[in-house]
């Protein structure tokens, strides 16, 4: 290791507080006005764009952030969701594009958590999906009227309109009561159900996206039939459905967007965490591979056509923070950059690995070493989800560690999506357990090629990242030498009585039920089970308003591992699931540097 490096410049703290453009969106209706989320003032928040003069002014102002949001088609006003202090349950409220106070969008009804707000592409529909204790409520307002359209006890996303907003589509899970999804269409006018689209048992639908042009009600998907998600198109009012001649590409595909005269669609390879943009010509059959920058392209968003000449996309790599960028349409060339990231200290590249995990299976991941020669003292890495996948994208936590000395290794464990639905799969009604496998072999593959020191491998991980931190150090209780969790899950049942309701729906999914029906699974694969066998301390760090991995049933860990005479410390911070503000961030990577540098001397 090398000094701990305080200074109030460090280059780590730089690499912080460099701008980064999360997602920009256009006015369908006025391509003058657009929505950006950026942290270019020190913490992520909604700025209305003046695109013509690229002039950014900010609209929310809320303590803990603002990370999703939407503009209306005409441009006039912004969605969102105010919630009390990062919580992310409350009420959508609209503000106007100049700036001003903001107006609730739903006065009438309960508090609600909720994925998104969406609007039709000629604006004269707006809906989203409100999640509470009764389940998930598709609600629209048209005309200044509000109402109800969908009702189910069961984890739904959406909805998407088509064009003219007199069709609307629903990802439901009702079928399979797991995450797999069919997707429901719906007559906007008398709301009732007129199309279903559902390949079986075992498969699931979703991504959909509606052509851009009024009358025409075709929809982009994506369909999990043979083992990856692959792109179709298929109109709820015909029953016609097409499905994308891409066989020569492998793996993953999302779809991303229609052209403006719906002609092209822009897809998205994302295979063994790389990303690759296809252009589809739907009369051709024939898609054209993109010759784009490398690196990570939407990450928090989707491309989108910006003409029939660009697309517009956000692009970030390992050492540069995203920023939005034209690519021309025809080539991918990289034509300019529309809105600029901050410039950061130059860090290490991450470069990609492979080795094959306890159960035989292959496993990917990232892995940078610092100056000088190994084995180093080491920090393994797991992301959040479980269903998300690391890429090389900008990582300031990771070239902080570098930075110090520390070897740094992120893996994409089972689970993680861009491997096939089969490895994404592999977890379900048994969280906790091939994803240790993984670490630990994670552990005896850094071990083996000379990157880790045996006895100085340290944990971290945020949100699921962060549960298997926990569960990695009471399971594989002798490989680690410490833990640092962040807004972890410590047990599975306390939380489900506190989440938010959005995110029950997403834990009976994932398990298959609630706590109380399947009592075994739930205690397995919690890491309080497993308290008696810890050996290393922990360090967590925890959000008081969280209601994705809520304050009790950690403060429920934290005095069990105490009473036990483990060694723990949780630090609270006044936020929810993660800190959004720059300061904030340094500040808890500064405590876990810290931590690191306690435990290993």
């Amino acid at each position: 290791m090398k000094p701990l490096n305080l200074d109030s410049n460090a280059p780590w703290r730089q690499r912080f507080r460099a701008a980064s453009i999360t997602w920009a969106e256009v006015a369908s209706q006025n391509p003058a006005r657009g929505l950006v989320c950026t942290n270019k003032d020190g913490i992520f928040q909604l700025y209305a764009w003046d695109i013509s003069t690229g002039n950014l002014q900010q609209l929310t102002n809320e303590h803990a952030g603002v990370v999703s949001g939407t503009i209306s088609a005409n441009g006039d006003s912004v969605f969102f969701l105010k919630d009390k202090g990062g919580n992310e349950i409350g009420h959508y409220v609209r503000v106007p594009f100049e700036g001003g106070e903001s107006t609730d969008f739903t006065p009438d009804l309960p508090p609600y958590s909720s994925f998104f707000i969406n609007q039709n592409h000629s604006g004269n529909v707006t809906g989203f999906i409100g999640a509470d204790t009764n389940g998930f409520t598709a609600y629209i307002t048209q005309s200044g009227k509000s109402k109800s359209f969908f009702h189910s006890a069961h984890l739904c996303f959406g909805p998407e309109f088509s064009a003219d907003g007199q069709c609307a589509v629903i990802e439901s899970t009702d079928r399979t009561k797991s995450t797999d999804a069919a997707l429901l269409a719906f007559d906007i006018q008398n709301g009732n159900q007129i199309a279903e689209l559902w390949d079986g048992e075992g498969s699931s639908i979703g991504e959909a996206r509606f052509s851009l042009l009024d009358g025409d009600t075709r929809l982009i998907a994506t369909s999990s039939k043979t083992g990856f998600e692959r792109p179709l198109i298929w109109n709820p009012l015909t029953g016609e459905r097409k499905d994308l001649k891409l066989d020569e590409v492998p793996g993953s595909i999302s779809v991303w967007a229609w052209s403006p005269d719906a002609k092209r669609i822009l897809l998205l390879q994302l295979f063994q965490a790389q990303y690759q943009l296809y252009v589809y010509d739907i009369e051709s059959d024939s898609a054209l591979k993109l010759n784009h920058p490398q690196g990570v392209l939407g990450g928090f968003s989707r491309g989108y056509f910006a003409s029939n000449e660009e697309i517009w996309v956000t692009w970030q790599n390992a050492s540069s923070p995203a920023r939005l960028v034209a690519l021309d349409a025809q080539t991918g060339e990289l034509k300019k950059t529309l809105l600029t990231a901050g410039e950061p200290p130059k860090g290490s590249d991450l470069r990609s690995f492979s080795f094959t995990s306890e159960n035989g299976d292959e496993i990917q991941g990232w892995v940078a070493v610092p100056e000088g020669d190994g084995p180093f003292p080491t920090i393994l890495h797991t992301h959040g989800g479980p269903t998300s996948v690391q890429t090389n994208m900008f990582f300031p936590s990771a070239q902080a560690w570098l930075d110090h000395g520390f070897a740094f290794c992120s893996v994409n464990y089972h689970g993680s999506v861009t491997f096939g639905k089969k490895f994404e799969k592999s977890i379900w009604g048994n969280l906790g357990d091939l994803e240790v496998q993984d670490m630990a072999s994670t552990y005896q593959w850094l071990v083996d090629n000379n990157i880790a020191k045996s006895d100085s491998v340290l944990l971290t991980g945020g949100s699921y990242g962060g549960y298997l931190t926990l569960q990695a150090i009471g399971r594989r209780p002798g490989l680690w030498a410490g833990g640092m969790a962040l807004v972890a899950i410590a047990d599975w049942k306390t939380m489900y009585e506190d989440e938010a309701d959005t995110l029950r729906g997403y834990q009976r999914a994932l398990f298959g039920g609630p706590p109380d029906e399947i009592p075994e699974a739930t205690r397995k694969s919690s890491p309080i089970t497993y308290a008696e066998q810890i050996k290393a301390p922990i360090f967590v760090i925890q959000g008081e308003n969280d209601t994705r991995c809520p304050a009790r049933q950690m403060k429920v860990y934290d005095e069990k591992l105490k009473s036990l005479g483990k060694s723990i410390k949780v630090h609270w911070f006044d936020a929810g699931h993660g800190s959004r503000a720059q300061e904030q961030q340094i500040e808890q990577q500064e405590l876990m540097l810290r931590f690191a540098y306690q435990v290993l001397g």
